[in-house]
C-alpha cells in the first residue's frame, strides 16, 4: 500500500526549507531549485506545489507570519495568566527585535519581503500588506483596552499609536541587524516609549485621568 503523503507537512517543510536557505543567502539569492536542495526533494516537487517562485516567497511569508505569531503567544505566556494590555504590547514589539537567530531570520526575511516587492509585481500584487495590518489593528485594539481602564495617559489616540509604534519597533530592528545598536539599546527605546503613553500609576478613587478630581455628587464621564 503506497504512503500517504501529508501535503501541508510537505508544503511546511519546504517552506522551512526556503527560510533556511535565505537565512543564509538572503532572499534576493534564492531560487527554487535551491529551495528544492535544502529540502531534499525534487524540482518538480516544489513546483507541483508551488507553481511558481512567487506562490512559493508568498506561502514562505504566511509561515514566517505564523511562526511570528508562535513568538509572540509564548512572550505572553511567559508574562502570567493575566499579562494586561502593556505586557501584550511588549510582547508584539519585543519579538520583532532580532536578538537571536531566529528573530534575526525572521526581521531579515520580512525586510526582505517588502524590499523585493517595490520591483517584483507578481509578488507585490500578493497580499503583503495584511499582515502589518493586522499587528496594527492588534495593537490599536490593545490600547483602546488600556485607555477603556484608564492606563493610558489621557489625550491618546490608540491608533496613532499603534502606528508609531510598530514603525519604532521595525525602524529598530533593522539597526539591530545592521550593527547600529545593541539589542539592549533597542529594547530601552521601546520601553521609553511604553512609559511615556502607559500610566505609571493608576487613578485614585473619584480622580479624572490627567490628575483632575471630580466634584462629589457628579457622575463620571462617559467614554
Amino acid at each position: 500500500m503506497p504512503k500517504r503523503v501529508d501535503h501541508a507537512e510537505r508544503r511546511t517543510e519546504i517552506a522551512e526549507a526556503l527560510v533556511r536557505v535565505a537565512g543564509r543567502r538572503g532572499l534576493h539569492a534564492v531560487g527554487m531549485r535551491d529551495v528544492a536542495a535544502e529540502a531534499g526533494v525534487s524540482l518538480r516537487l516544489v513546483q507541483y506545489y508551488f507553481e511558481t517562485k512567487e506562490k512559493l516567497l508568498l506561502f514562505g511569508l504566511e509561515h514566517l507570519a505564523e511562526r511570528f505569531g508562535e513568538r509572540v503567544a509564548a512572550r505572553v505566556r511567559a508574562a502570567g495568566d493575566d499579562p494586561g494590555p502593556r505586557a501584550m504590547v511588549e510582547a508584539l514589539l519585543t519579538a520583532a527585535l532580532p536578538v537571536d537567530e531566529e528573530s534575526r531570520t525572521f526581521h531579515h526575511l520580512y525586510t526582505s519581503y517588502a524590499v523585493l516587492s517595490v520591483h517584483d509585481r507578481a509578488l507585490a500584487a500578493q497580499p503583503f500588506i495584511k499582515n502589518p495590518d493586522a499587528a496594527e489593528d492588534a495593537v490599536t485594539e490593545l490600547l483602546r483596552q488600556a485607555q477603556e481602564a484608564d492606563l493610558l495617559e489621557p489625550g491618546l489616540d490608540p491608533r496613532l499609536e499603534a502606528v508609531g509604534l510598530l514603525a519604532m519597533s521595525a525602524g529598530l530592528g533593522t539597526g539591530v541587524l545592521v550593527g547600529q545598536r545593541r539589542p539592549e539599546s533597542a529594547a530601552a527605546v521601546l520601553q521609553h516609549h511604553l512609559d511615556r503613553i502607559f500610566r505609571t500609576t493608576t487613578p485614585a478613587p473619584g480622580q479624572l485621568p490627567g490628575g483632575r478630581r471630580r466634584r462629589l455628587g457628579t457622575a463620571p464621564p462617559t467614554r
